[in-house]
């Protein structure tokens, strides 16, 4: 079995009204913190705030018992040395009788954030009046447990809000990675923002410009060339022209031959 835990879906804060005429101040504070802490509602829990908000009439009505009325003492203190201030409550509760309730129901409530935003849903007044009639408060009488009501009805969802269809899930494009370098036929590397068909022309006039330049021959193959040349001009029937001079012809030396000694 899992441990209830309340949450914020699971409160719902009511209003109650309670006439503090004639009732005892500790009895008093006692009921009105037991519902501003939730301590009413099944689902209270130490660690949330879940009760409501409580309006106390007719604060100044309210009684001490015994010799407290003059006996007791509050303090108050200025903060600077010898700002020591003290009244006894049949003083302060002629002159600030919500003072008197809030006090009382404050030191009834945790000491940390949490009873301080507890303390902030109760209004106390002087006289029977109050402003808050548009939260349609609930009298409640002292001791008497506020009825429970149940968890509160989940939102159910509107019709407006079936009808539309949910979009279908778009396509998230993929990105292409940026080009590299690519290498053209000239040998050298076209930067990657470069525009391709540009770089294409551009190879293709320097590729027909290869093919209309000639060949260029090694020094072999051009005297062989220069010498057939030669060869073809020249007739048979006719001797070198006049003037020319005869090639020299390269005469080699046969080797002599070893004599044997006779």
């Amino acid at each position: 079995m899992k441990t209830y835990a309340p949450k914020a879906r699971d409160i719902e804060r009511r209003w109650y009204l309670i006439d503090a005429d004639g009732a005892v101040l500790g009895r008093l504070a006692s009921e009105v913190a037991k519902i501003l802490r939730g301590k009413h509602k099944p689902i209270f829990a130490p660690h949330a705030d879940t009760g409501d908000h409580v309006i106390v009439v007719n604060a100044r009505g309210v009684r001490l018992s015994g010799a407290k009325l003059e006996g007791k003492i509050y303090h108050r203190h200025s903060g600077y040395p010898g700002g020591l201030r003290s009244v006894n409550y049949q003083r302060l509760l002629s002159e600030r009788p919500t003072l008197v309730v809030e006090k009382a129901v404050r030191g009834m409530l945790p000491k940390n954030r949490l009873g301080r935003k507890m303390i902030g849903k109760l209004a106390v007044y002087e006289g029977a009046e109050h402003p808050h009639a548009a939260q349609r408060p609930v009298a409640l009488g002292l001791g008497e447990v506020p009825a429970w009501r149940g968890l509160p009805a989940p939102p159910e969802p509107t019709a407006a809000l079936e009808s539309v269809a949910a979009p279908e899930p778009r396509a998230r494009p993929r990105r292409r990675a940026a080009p590299s370098g690519r290498i053209t036929t000239s040998g050298r590397k076209r930067p990657p923002g470069k525009d391709a068909s540009s770089g294409a022309r551009s190879a293709r006039g320097k590729v027909d410009a290869a093919k209309a330049a000639p060949r260029r021959s090694s020094a072999v193959t051009g005297r062989k060339k220069a010498a057939a040349s030669a060869t073809s001009t020249r007739s048979p029937s006719r001797g070198p022209a006049a003037g020319a001079e005869k090639p020299a012809t390269r005469s080699r030396a046969k080797p002599k031959k070893d004599e044997k000694e006779s």
